[in-house]
């Protein structure tokens, strides 16, 4: 699999959008994939103050974090002359595989500020975290898979300017409209399997992540 395919772009949006609903619904409100909602929901807190306002204050410095942590080791593969996309894939999963193992330590999942719900989520956004940093350092040609505002207002721009007959728009427009369509999939998978499987769910993007890395090129 080459960098920056639609394979890979429909995968990783796909799982952006699945974490992120099964985040959501099961960790009390929290966005690991969107980070930055995440400020919306504290400024609600303190309008109405709720106990969940720990998770969402200690997720961002977290994200930030793996992130720069994302980005030297990214650096230190590129040295190294090792697979930088393919490490990245794996750094994912073994994030998220901590996640999905803090969660079953933990349950029940049913208290906001207990220590294995707090790093549970921690760790579902660190591995989310990662995701945005090889989207932004090692998959330049794919579109936004994390975050779909930019990509659906750009949607609209160039479904506009197709209908005008603009060619180049319309090879934006398809290689936009998957990752789109993916993250919706996701987000009704992920709220599906929150319903039937709790956070045993998260077990599917280990598994998508570790077919990443197997087919990975780079």
């Amino acid at each position: 699999m080459q960098r920056g395919d639609n394979k890979q772009s429909m995968t990783l949006g796909f799982l952006a959008g699945y974490v992120d609903t099964l985040g959501f619904i099961g960790l009390f409100g929290l966005f690991t994939a969107h980070v930055t909602g995440n400020f919306v929901l504290l400024g609600r807190a303190m309008a109405r103050p709720a106990q969940d306002i720990w998770l969402k204050l200690l997720v961002f410095p977290v994200f930030v974090l793996a992130v720069a942590l994302a980005r030297l080791l990214i650096l230190r593969w590129e040295r190294a002359g090792t697979r930088q996309l393919r490490n990245s894939f794996l750094l994912q999963m073994a994030l998220m595989s901590g996640s999905v193992a803090s969660a079953w330590a933990g349950a029940p999942i049913e208290a906001p500020e207990a220590p294995l719900t707090l790093l549970t989520g921690m760790l579902c956004a660190a591995a989310m975290a990662v995701q945005n940093a090889y989207g932004k350092l090692l998959l330049g040609k794919v579109a936004a898979t994390t975050v779909m505002t930019g990509n659906v207002t750009q949607l609209v721009i160039d479904l506009v300017d197709t209908l005008r007959g603009d060619a180049e728009a319309r090879a934006r427009l398809k290689k936009l409209a998957w990752p789109v369509v993916a993250f919706a999939v996701g987000c009704i998978s992920g709220a599906l399997a929150f319903m039937q499987a709790g956070f045993n769910g998260l077990l599917l993007p280990c598994a998508l992540l570790l077919w990443l890395a197997c087919t990975a090129t780079d």
